[in-house]
C-alpha cells in the first residue's frame, strides 16, 4: 500500500487533512520499552500549525489519543502501535472551487486524473502536510528508542533564499568536529522551548523569517534546505542495494509533501572531485576501524560506517500562493485563473525540521532491527 512503509518496522499512515482524524500504526516495536508520552507532545509541538509568523494561521494542538501499543506502564507491549490525533479547525469551504479547478504545483490534477472526482480535495486530502503529524508522532516513538542506545538526531533550516544557515560539522568525525556538532546541537535545543526559527546561527534563522514574511506580504512563497543528522549509529547496521540505509531513509522522505530532492554526505558536488578527495580514509581510534571524514555521509554500500549519517533534502516553494495563477476548468475543459484562498505556510522548511528528524529515525531503526551487524541483535543491546 501507498501509505504504508518500513521492513521489521512496519508504518502506516491514514487519514485527510479535513477527515475527522489523521493517525499512525506502527507494528514492529520491541516489547519493553517505555515510552515517555510528554517527551513525544513536546516534539510534535514543533511541528504544529498556527504557532508562529512563519507557518499558516490553521491552529491545531496534535495531541495524540494513544489507542493501542502501551499496556498500563506506558510501555510497548508488541502490540501495534496506534495513535489518533483529531483534526478539529478545518474550513473545507475554502476549497469548493479545487473540485474542478486543480491548483498548479499541487496534486489536485493527478488525484483528478487517477481518481476521476471521488478524491477528497479539502485541504489536499491525503497528500496534505497535514499527514506529516501521524509520521511524527512514529517518529518521536523511534527517536526515543534509539536515543536510549546512544542514537541523537537534529535537524536545522540550512538555506532559504540567499540566506544560509551553519552546516553540521558532520563531515568530519575527530574529536573536535564531534565537540563541534554536540555545541551545535545544544544551540538547536536551546531554541525549541522558545519557538524561535530552527536554526543554528540565530541571526541566520531572524534572517530567514523575515525574507519568509517579505515573501508573503507579497502574496508568493519560499523553498528551503533542511539538513539533517544522526551521530552514534554503530557501523554495520542496514543491507546492500535495495536494503540499503539510504534507501530507507529516501522512501520516507519523498513520501513527505514538497520535498523535491535529496542529498548524503557532500551530496552532488560529488560530480566534480576527484577520487583523491572524495574517498575518505580510515585510521584505528580506540582499537577500532573508523573513517577520518565522512564525505559519504556515514553509509557505504547501504550500511552504515559509524561516522554520522548525513542528508539534506529539498522543500519546493509552497504551491499555495494568493496569486491568480492560469488553470484549467475540468468541468467544461475551458481555461481559466485560480486565485487560491485558505491558509498556508508561505514556507514549509521550518515545519519540516522535526518531519525530517522523524524521517531519519523511522529509517534507522526499521535498519537497526531489520538488518543488525551480525554479532550484534536488538534484544541483546
Amino acid at each position: 500500500m501507498s501509505s504504508c512503509f518500513g521492513s521489521a518496522l512496519r508504518v502506516q499512515i491514514f487519514g485527510q487533512s479535513h477527515s475527522p482524524a489523521v493517525g499512525c500504526v506502527v507494528e514492529g516495536l520491541p516489547a519493553g520499552e517505555p515510552i515517555d508520552l510528554d517527551d513525544l507532545q513536546r516534539f510534535l509541538d514543533r511541528r504544529a500549525p498556527g504557532r508562529n509568523a512563519w507557518s499558516t494561521p490553521r491552529k491545531e494542538a496534535d495531541r495524540p489519543r494513544i489507542v493501542g501499543g502501551l499496556n498500563e506502564r506506558g510501555e510497548t507491549c508488541g502490540t501495534p502501535f496506534a495513535a489518533l490525533i483529531e483534526n478539529t479547525n478545518t474550513r473545507s469551504r475554502d476549497y469548493d472551487e479545487l473540485r474542478r479547478v486543480p491548483r498548479p504545483g499541487h496534486a489536485d490534477f493527478a488525484a483528478w486524473a487517477k481518481w476521476h472526482g471521488c478524491q477528497d480535495v479539502s485541504g489536499g486530502g491525503h497528500f496534505s502536510a497535514r499527514l506529516t503529524a501521524p509520521l511524527c508522532v512514529a517518529g518521536g516513538v523511534a527517536l526515543q528508542l534509539l536515543a536510549r542506545r546512544g542514537v541523537s538526531v537534529a535537524a536545522h533550516v540550512l538555506q532559504v533564499a540567499d540566506v544560509r544557515d551553519e552546516a553540521f560539522d558532520a563531515r568530519a568525525v575527530d574529536l573536535r568536529a564531534r565537540r563541534h556538532l554536540e555545541e551545535q546541537f545544544a544551540r538547536l535545543r536551546a531554541g525549541w522551548p522558545t519557538g524561535r526559527f530552527p536554526t543554528i546561527q540565530e541571526d541566520a534563522g531572524a534572517r530567514m523569517a523575515e525574507a519568509i514574511d517579505e515573501t508573503r506580504r507579497d502574496r508568493d512563497s519560499l523553498g528551503g534546505i533542511v539538513e539533517c543528522v544522526a551521530v552514534g549509529l554503530p557501523a554495520g547496521i542496514g543491507g546492500p542495494r535495495y536494503d540499503g540505509i539510504q534507501g530507507a531513509i529516501a522512501r520516507i522522505v519523498f513520501g513527505i509533501p514538497a520535498v523535491k530532492g535529496l542529498e548524503f554526505g557532500v551530496g552532488f558536488s560529488v560530480a566534480s572531485l576527484r577520487g583523491s578527495q572524495n574517498n575518505d580514509p580510515y585510521e584505528v581510534r580506540d582499537g577500532t576501524p573508523r573513517p577520518v571524514t565522512n564525505n559519504a555521509g556515514g553509509t557505504l554500500g547501504g550500511i552504515s560506517t559509524g561516522a554520522p549519517i548525513l542528508f539534506s533534502m529539498a522543500v519546493k516553494p509552497t504551491p499555495s500562493i494568493a496569486r491568480p495563477q492560469r488553470s484549467v476548468d475540468l468541468v467544461t475543459m475551458q481555461e481559466t485563473t485560480l486565485e487560491v484562498r485558505g491558509r498556508h505556510d508561505p514556507c514549509v522548511a521550518a515545519r519540516a525540521v522535526p518531519i525530517a528528524e522523524a524521517a531519519m529515525a523511522l529509517a534507522l531503526l526499521d535498519s537497526w532491527l531489520s538488518f543488525p551487524p551480525a554479532e550484534d541483535r536488538w534484544s541483546q543491546l
